[in-house]
């Protein structure tokens, strides 16, 4: 059997402090499969996975795709 590697958990004002979006953003984002979930850890308290949330913003800046801003039509 194979040792599991420890993971690290982060709660939702660590996250608010990596990923300058509000709560409501990343929670729907999360509904949207855009974010990494939520773990509920009990039936208060919720954390992240730091090494998926530091994935989720590699691969944001490795894209290269810009956000839609509300509004704006581009060729318009």
């Amino acid at each position: 059997m194979q040792p599991i590697a420890p993971r690290t958990l982060i709660n939702r004002k660590v996250l608010l402090e990596i990923i300058p979006l509000s709560a409501r953003t990343i929670y729907n984002m999360e509904q949207r499969g855009e974010f990494p979930c939520r773990i509920a850890l009990t039936s208060r308290n919720v954390a992240w996975d730091l090494a998926e949330v530091e994935q989720w913003i590699e691969e944001r800046k490795s894209s290269g795709i810009q956000a839609a801003r509300p509004g704006n039509t581009i060729g318009a």
